[in-house]
């Protein structure tokens, strides 16, 4: 039975607002569309929390077993616009004495090299708007087509009040029509607009702009909102499972994508969408406009805070908040997490190479320690809830180290409940929540894994079932241990 049929998931769906079965189109594959970064400037640790978020639910869904085709795009064209009416590429190249596309490869460059630091898993694709300005293009002439936009001065406009007859608008963030008419300001290109509520598919763009293509409507550039809806559904279809992307991008961004989708298509393009909140400062949402966003150098290298913090440390930190909840950041909350990060470490260490020792075994501490195990997948299966997973993670860590301080017999757990706790505990931490052993530990964890799959194979060779034995020796192999059997037992070296 696969691991998504005993823990079945659950998410609470932004488009329904409740939590919901979660049920794939086609399982057991699984279509995954994050929103990535805009590669104007760096990324700051409130953009990452998103972006961690989603890297835990890739790796969850992997680990029950789905197979999970996960697509997260880099915005490098669109929605480049500063409060100014600046062009921010433009802008960023003229002060950096670059070339736009410069500026794009220099931000990307250093958005993955942030990832790897937090120990992101690369998505199945990574697709860039500019590399889609065909698909771009025609998904523009289809919503024209069906009467849902129109051209106004070279630009072409979606016909948001047309488009609210027809299929309605504002169903994802709940807003209404006559409220956003009512709210609504003065932007770039309002004088080209049937409605200040219409946004922009398509851009033209003036003897200034740098980044400009052909198309019918002349020389210009895609709006922000239709690149996501070309490339989610070009790899994903054109209804597919779970859109993700931070709060702030539910209005508009995400409700123009459902609008343009539907116009386009007739089809619902997402059935589950998620949102992760903001990170705060002092109750203030960050944001690099507010002139509040914390860098990654600034954390990692200190300057913000009295003192440094490593990158586990600060993954911690926000996994033990739920991802649709706010969270503060401080330098008491981080120092809170990473003492919590080292205790669950320790409890770690302990476990690579703690034997059972002779005795009869506790069978309701036993029991009670494999509901533990269960109980971490059954949190995380509701609703990817990180904070109470590792509250359990902490429970886990009270056995092992009572076991350790001899508190209670190293008898109290069966053989195969402490084998499964030791390969389990440290695949929750590492595999699902992305979180680096220290490389002390690490090298002790490995030694650990190879001590055990020796002793396997020694019982099989003892039980004389040598195609066993012989199966574990060949994958290990593969995996670059060589074994080498000997008067003296077998001993195991790295290749």
């Amino acid at each position: 039975m696969e691991n998504f049929e005993r823990f079945p998931l659950t998410i609470y769906n932004s488009l329904s607002r409740k939590k919901e079965a979660f049920t794939p189109i086609n399982a057991p594959f699984v279509g995954l569309y994050v929103c990535g970064p805009t590669v104007y400037s760096e990324v700051h640790i409130g953009n990452m929390r998103s972006f961690i978020t989603f890297d835990v639910l890739f790796r969850y869904l992997s680990h029950l077993g789905y197979k999970v085709r996960y697509v997260r795009n880099l915005t490098d064209v669109g929605h480049m616009l500063d409060d100014d009416g600046e062009d921010r590429v433009l802008k960023r190249a003229r002060l950096e004495k670059l070339e736009p596309m410069e500026v794009v490869q220099k931000y990307s460059n250093y958005f993955h090299d942030v990832c790897k630091q937090f120990n992101l898993l690369p998505p199945s694709i990574e697709p860039t708007a500019t590399a889609h300005i065909i698909e771009q293009i025609q998904m523009a002439q289809k919503i024209l087509d069906q009467g849902m936009a129109y051209v106004s001065n070279g630009s072409v406009y979606f016909d948001v009040e047309a488009f609210d007859k027809k299929h309605g608008y504002g169903a994802l963030s709940g807003r209404k029509i006559d409220e956003l008419q009512s709210n609504s300001r003065k932007l770039d290109g309002q004088d080209e607009k049937r409605s200040p509520l219409d946004f922009a598919l398509w851009k033209n763009a003036g003897p200034e702009h740098i980044m400009r293509w052909p198309s019918p409507w002349g020389e210009g550039f895609p709006g922000w909102h239709l690149e996501c809806s070309v490339m989610s559904t070009k790899y994903l279809g054109e209804t597919f499972d779970i859109h993700g992307g931070g709060m702030d991008l539910k209005f508009p961004h995400h409700e123009c994508e459902v609008a343009q989708n539907v116009a386009s298509s007739g089809e619902a393009p997402v059935r589950y969408w998620m949102h992760a909140n903001m990170l705060t400062m002092n109750g203030t949402k960050m944001s690099k406009s507010l002139g509040n966003a914390i860098s990654i150098e600034e954390l990692i290298n200190g300057g913000k805070f009295s003192r440094a913090f490593s990158e586990m440390s600060i993954r911690f930190f926000l996994l033990q908040a739920h991802y649709s909840s706010t969270v503060d950041i401080s330098e008491s909350a981080i120092e809170a997490a990473e003492k919590g990060f080292e205790r669950l470490q320790q409890a770690w260490k302990a476990l690579i190479n703690m034997e059972r020792s002779s005795g009869e075994a506790n069978m309701e501490l036993d029991a009670a320690t494999k509901k533990l195990l269960d109980q971490v997948y059954v949190e995380l299966s509701n609703d990817l809830n990180t904070p109470k997973a590792i509250a359990v993670l902490f429970d886990l860590a009270n056995t092992v180290n009572s076991i350790k301080n001899q508190q209670i017999p190293g008898s109290s757990l069966t053989e195969e409940t402490l084998s499964r706790l030791k390969l389990e505990f440290p695949k929750i931490l590492e595999d699902i929540l992305g979180l680096k052993l220290s490389s002390e530990a690490k090298s002790d964890h490995l030694d650990g894994v190879l001590e055990l799959m020796l002793r396997m194979r020694n019982q099989a060779r003892a039980d004389r079932n040598f195609a066993l034995a012989d199966q574990i020796r060949d994958q290990l192999k593969d995996a670059g241990v060589e074994l080498k059997d000997g008067k003296n037992g077998t001993e195991y070296e790295l290749n």
